[in-house]
């Protein structure tokens, strides 16, 4: 079986942190930040995180092989535990 590829897009849109969430760049940041407000351009400074429904969405359409990380990292963290 060949191998999935995984969408160029979301390799740079999306990083996966080692707890298994994706972490995204808020948009409106790139130019014309003069018209924005103080408080708008505050509030898209930090990354922010993706709902769980919405990141499942993204590791089965987008990211076939970010989700075998992720179960990996959940396997790993609970034999730490463990010991």
């Amino acid at each position: 079986m060949p191998k999935m590829k995984t969408n160029s897009s979301c390799k740079k849109r999306f990083t996966l942190t080692g707890t298994g969430k994706i972490k995204f760049k808020n948009a409106g940041k790139q130019h014309c930040m003069s018209k924005r407000s103080k408080r708008q351009i505050r509030n898209n400074r930090s990354a922010d995180f993706l709902f769980d429904g919405d990141a499942g969405f993204v590791f089965k359409s987008f990211l076939p092989y970010g989700m075998e990380n992720k179960t990996n990292r959940v396997k790993n963290k609970r034999k730490e535990e463990v010991i």
